[in-house]
């Protein structure tokens, strides 16, 4: 089922060169992942250290199979370098369970 990725990140100021470069590395590897869809990356505008991705899956597993690679492990690690806070991430699939039981 199609699933959307939503992960959510602050990350400290003045290090957004840094951040652009490893976000974008991120997406280089995962665009090459069984599974992916697109992505997109936000910044709020009167917040620019708030920062939200959100990717679109063929499935959960795919998106799981991603999160745990090494590969995103080991970008995500430099990542963490340059925020203030841990990474939040939401999970959710096309549809809702009413839609399943008609």
């Amino acid at each position: 089922m199609l699933t959307k990725i939503l992960i959510k990140r602050r990350f400290q100021e003045g290090k957004t060169r840094e951040i652009i470069t490893l976000l974008n590395d991120m997406r280089s590897q995962c665009i090459k992942q069984r599974g992916y869809v697109h992505g997109q990356t936000l910044v709020q505008p009167d917040n620019p250290q708030n920062y939200l991705v959100i990717s679109t899956w063929e499935s959960q597993e795919f998106w799981r199979k991603w999160k745990d690679s090494e590969t995103r492990k080991a970008i995500d690690a430099m990542l963490e370098v340059y925020q203030e806070g841990p990474t939040e991430y939401e999970e959710y699939v096309l549809g809702t369970p009413f839609h399943e039981q008609m």
